[in-house]
């Protein structure tokens, strides 16, 4: 139950941030970090794939909520949480991912978990921003604004991991 409460703030919390605070945030036309991926990547590794996709439709729905974009986000989030378990696979060995554990720098390894946030991150912005733009004329823009946010929302993702992992121990 507490870790079900742990993860219902997460996802208030970066709901919140992203709602209130990065939809707000103009720094450049490229810049548009989407931080409810977060939510969906650091759920238990032993998530069964379904509450994966609901919790994908839900973050996703949440989003296309704050930022008006009209089932967009729903379509990039429930993506990349089917292929969660197959980007969790490639990464890593099975002896790597424990049953019960949280995905973090401890469980996995820093250059693991790193590896692991970027190409989920950057899996669902690709497929945002393509999307969004329904051109290959703006394939420049979209790769531009996937550099520019990929950074960003990584970070979010390694400080939510870190905050939400901080005062469990690693289960061996």
């Amino acid at each position: 139950m507490h870790r079900k409460l742990t993860y219902l703030l997460l996802f208030a919390v970066l709901w919140l941030v992203q709602a209130f605070l990065l939809n707000n945030l103009t720094l450049s036309i490229y810049f548009h970090p989407l931080i409810g991926i977060v939510f969906v990547l650091l759920l238990p590794l032993e998530t069964p794939r379904g509450v994966l996709l609901l919790a994908g439709l839900a973050s996703g729905l949440a989003d296309d909520w704050a930022l008006g974009s009209a089932g967009v986000d729903v379509m990039a989030t429930v993506f990349t949480a089917f292929f969660r378990p197959v980007l969790l696979g490639m990464l890593f060995d099975k002896e790597n991912i424990r049953e019960g554990g949280i995905p973090s720098p401890e469980r996995l390894g820093a250059g693991g978990f790193l590896r692991y946030l970027l190409l989920g991150v950057t899996l669902h912005h690709l497929l945002f921003f393509l999307l969004e733009s329904l051109s290959w004329t703006h394939l420049g823009h979209t790769l531009l604004r996937l550099a520019a946010s990929v950074p960003a929302t990584a970070a979010a993702g390694w400080i939510a991991a870190r905050l939400l992992t901080s005062k469990l121990t690693v289960k061996l």
